[in-house]
């Protein structure tokens, strides 16, 4: 089996959905939990290669983003989003090369366990 083939594996067997965005702002890897999300439950279609902000395309949500990516670079830290209506954390996490340097980040759902 090949490194990516599991990767993909691996990351399409994570219960909630998970979206890599990489320097440039660029939508590069759904699992299948997202796309379900975004494709089936928001209505978006062909997200892959396109623009985050074509997604959150409002001055606040672009600021909040920008700001929030630019931190994780600094600290090295995740950053929480919020929680959806379903009762998920949505959190934004930094993703490094082998090499050690930022390639993007990923959006990562979790169910909340605090009441």
């Amino acid at each position: 089996m090949e490194e990516l083939e599991m990767l993909k594996g691996i990351l399409n067997s994570y219960p909630y959905p998970i979206v890599f965005v990489d320097n440039e702002y660029i939508i590069r890897f759904m699992n299948t939990n997202a796309k379900y999300h975004y494709y089936e439950e928001r209505g978006y279609k062909e997200l892959i290669g396109k623009s985050l902000f074509d997604c959150h395309s409002d001055e606040k949500s672009i600021e909040r983003i920008k700001k929030g990516y630019e931190g994780i670079k600094r600290n090295g830290k995740e950053m929480f989003v919020c929680v959806t209506t379903r009762n998920q954390r949505v959190y934004m996490q930094g993703v490094k090369s082998e090499k050690g340097d930022w390639i993007g980040f990923i959006e990562r759902f979790e169910l909340n366990l605090e009441l």
